[in-house]
Formats: structure tokens, C-alpha cells, sequence
């Protein structure tokens, strides 16, 4: 979930909890407070009535009152506990039982005790009650309304320059040479991690740039040791006759020597790729040259009994030629490399994709370590780039380069760009 929504709903839910539990105590104070002025009412008409009493040695006479009642009933001397109490009022206009507030208290009049019940209707005060709980409602809605479309669309525009930014991280490309416009903002720690981004961006080239002079100037470099003792030891194979161990020893060498060169050109090809040195391109028709492809390898395909299966439709990229012949070679010579004896290939070329399927061990490989440089399995005679190198071409033309296994079969997908 994305921190805004995180936030949002923090905020919201929090905002919603506290207003309730702030609108339940508000509720039962304002309650409160006129259940206490209620019985603020009640005790002065208790006075009243004892004052009158005390002056006059007899009951008050009892008046029908739209929100009073008064009652007394005559105790047999019996104690009379004074309390307030919730009751109901009778209303005789509308003839009917209204809530209402009491007070049961007692008074004597020559000698005799009499109950008194005051009791006052509450309807008023719950209809008040009401009105200012429907007003604090309205209040908290408003309240949420507008906490809504500050999150919504106030905070979303202060955010903007922080997913300007990470829009900026995601499209990074450590060869690309153009500067991306740097989002304007006033808040300081956006400012703060613009400075961070743009300076760890300025040491990651200023790193790569140097690792990559120093690759591509160590090949050129070795290209003439390695092509010198190439030289010497095809001159030394024909100068005399060796003994067996001799020949092998030789022999080794000469592998060994043939591996470095193989490397070096690698390395070089990379450095070139990535660095956009071959930019010839021109139309190529793709079914042509996986059959080509294919062709040449004919004899490797004998030597382990493979079964060759293809399925190619017409389809015609802009491309430099030499690249994607590269990229053939190290396809289909990694998927000859890894195979088994009479073991299956399938190649599949339509308008989308071209994809190349090879048996081989049947478990899949990390698709986060094969195309990593000089990655390669235990026992293999490549360099450990030809994986690199496919995917930077891809990169190149902005194709889309994956593994997948569906056993038995280890799939490499080219998909390319769309029209």
C-alpha cells in the first residue's frame, strides 16, 4: 500500500475515533448539564412550596401546568426519602405520557405528612438535545468532509515532487548522459533528497565511467600480448617434433590462450555496446538469419544427436547486422553448451517474440544470477558473458529479454518492441 493511502487512512480513521468518542462526551455533558438545571428547577418549586407551607399552615393549591406537574399524597408518618428521579409527565392536551424529570420530597402541614412529586416535562430539553446533537453531526461531517480534500488534493500536490522523484529513480540508466529536470518544491526535505539523488547519481557515473575506461583500455591492451604469444606458439608447434606430454602441455596453452582472446573480444563488444559505438543499423530479416544461424551450427547438432525443432514466420527488425548475429550465436550456442545428448531444441519466431527453448538440467536457474557478468556453470568453456551480452543488445533496441523454465525446457523469450 502506498504511504499517502497509509496516511490517509490513518488519519481518517483516527479523525473518525476521536470524534466520536469526543460527540459520546459532549453528548452526555450537555445532558448533564440540563438534567442539572432541571433539578435546579425542581428545588426552588420545593422551596417555594415549603415557604408557603411554613406561612400559610396548609397545602398550595395545585394548578394544571402545559410543563409542571404537582402532587401530594398523605403519608402515615412514615419517612419520605428526597430524590430525583426520571418519571413521566402526563400531558392532558395531547393526552399522552411524556418523558420528564421528578423530584420526590415530603412536607408537614398540622402535624401531617404529605409526599410531594414535582414533575417537570423533558421533552424541550431532549428536542434541545436533539438540535445540538444534529448540529455537532453536521459539524463532524463537515469536519471529515474537509480532512477528506486536504489528504485528497491538498497533500497529494505537496507529495507531487516526491513521486517526481522516485519517477526519476525508476528511469535511471547509468549511460544516459541526460540531465533530468529537477522538481521544483519549497518543503526542505524534498530539496534535501533531490541534493542526495543527484549527487549519488553524480558518483555512480563518475564510478562507472572510470570501471569502464579501465575495461575498455585493459582489452585494447591485451589484444597485443595475447595476439604475440598466439603468434609464438603457432610458430613453436611447427618448429620441431615434441614428446606427448609436450604436445599436451602445448595444447592446453594454446586453449587457454584461446579462451583469453575469446574474453578479450567479449569484453571489448560489451564496452562498444554499451557505450553506443555500433550504431549502423539497417532492415534484417530475422527469419533468415536464425536459419543461417542454424545452419552453421548443423554440426554441433550432430556431434550431441540433438532434435532441431523450428517454427519461423517472417519477421524483419532495424538492427546492426553484426549485433544481432551476436546475439543469435550466444542464444543458441548456450542452448546447444547446456544441453544433453539427444536432447530437443525449439525455436519459435513470430511478429512478437522470438523464443528458444533447450532441454538440459531439470531444475531452473536464477534468473537474477544468469545474466550477471562471468556468471557461468561449473565445467562450461564460455566466458561468463555471452548471457551479458545477449541482454545488452536487447537493452540496446529496447527489447524485453526472459528466462523462464517449463520443464523440461530452460526458455529464453525475445520480445520486441512494439510498432
Amino acid at each position: 500500500m502506498k504511504l499517502f493511502a497509509t496516511y490517509n487512512r490513518v488519519n481518517l480513521v483516527t479523525t473518525v475515533i476521536v470524534i466520536l468518542i469526543t460527540g459520546v462526551v459532549y453528548y452526555q455533558a450537555i445532558s448533564l448539564i440540563l438534567t442539572n438545571q432541571l433539578n435546579k428547577d425542581l428545588e426552588v418549586e420545593e422551596q417555594e412550596i415549603l415557604d408557603f407551607v411554613k406561612l400559610n399552615h396548609r397545602l398550595p393549591q395545585v394548578f394544571d401546568s402545559k410543563d409542571q406537574q404537582i402532587e401530594f399524597r398523605k403519608e402515615q408518618n412514615l419517612p419520605v426519602k428526597r430524590s430525583f428521579i426520571n418519571t413521566y409527565y402526563y400531558n392532558k392536551k395531547e393526552q399522552e405520557n411524556e418523558p420528564g424529570r421528578g423530584l420526590i420530597s415530603s412536607v408537614v402541614v398540622n402535624g401531617n405528612r404529605y409526599k410531594v412529586l414535582i414533575a417537570e416535562s423533558t421533552v424541550e430539553t431532549e428536542d434541545l438535545i436533539k438540535i445540538i446533537f444534529i448540529i455537532t453531526i453536521g459539524i463532524i461531517l463537515l469536519l471529515i468532509a474537509i480532512l477528506f480534500f486536504i489528504n485528497r488534493f491538498i497533500l497529494n500536490r505537496l507529495w507531487q515532487p516526491f513521486y517526481v522523484t522516485l519517477s526519476r529513480i525508476s528511469s535511471f540508466n547509468i549511460m544516459d548522459q541526460k540531465e533530468t529536470q529537477r522538481p521544483e518544491t519549497n518543503i526542505d526535505e524534498f530539496n534535501q533528497l533531490n541534493e542526495a539523488v543527484e549527487k549519488m547519481w553524480a558518483r555512480v557515473k563518475k564510478e562507472y565511467q572510470e570501471l569502464k575506461k579501465f575495461t575498455e583500455n585493459a582489452a585494447h591492451e591485451l589484444l597485443t600480448p595475447i595476439a604475440v604469444i598466439n603468434s609464438k606458439l603457432d610458430t613453436l608447434i611447427q618448429t620441431d617434433n615434441f614428446s606427448q606430454r609436450q604436445s599436451e602441455l602445448l595444447s592446453d596453452l594454446y586453449g587457454t590462450v584461446s579462451r583469453l582472446k575469446r574474453l578479450n573480444k567479449a569484453m571489448l563488444l560489451l564496452v562498444k555496446i554499451e557505450n553506443g559505438l555500433i550504431e549502423e543499423e539497417q532492415m534484417i530479416s530475422l527469419k533468415e538469419m536464425v536459419t543461417e544461424t542454424i545452419a552453421s551450427f548443423q554440426e554441433l547438432f550432430l556431434d550431441k544427436d540433438l532434435e532441431v525443432g523450428c517454427e519461423l514466420e517472417n519477421k524483419e527488425i532495424r538492427a546492426n547486422n553484426y549485433l544481432i548475429e551476436v546475439l543469435l550465436n550466444n542464444l543458441i550456442g548456450n542452448a546447444i553448451r547446456h544441453n544433453y545428448a539427444n536432447g530437443k531444441i525449439k525455436l519459435t519466431l513470430n511478429h512478437d517474440c522470438l523464443m528458444i527453448q533447450n532441454t538440459g538440467k531439470n531444475m531452473a536457474l536464477n534468473d537474477k544470477e544468469i545474466f550477471r557478468r562471468f556468471n557461468k556453470s561449473s565445467g562450461s568453456e564460455g566466458s561468463g558473458l555471452g548471457l551479458t551480452i545477449a541482454k545488452q543488445i536487447c537493452e540496446n533496441y529496447h527489447y524485453q529479454f526472459s528466462y523462464a523454465f517449463y520443464p523440461p525446457f530452460h526458455t529464453f523469450k525475445i520480445h520486441f518492441q512494439p510498432a
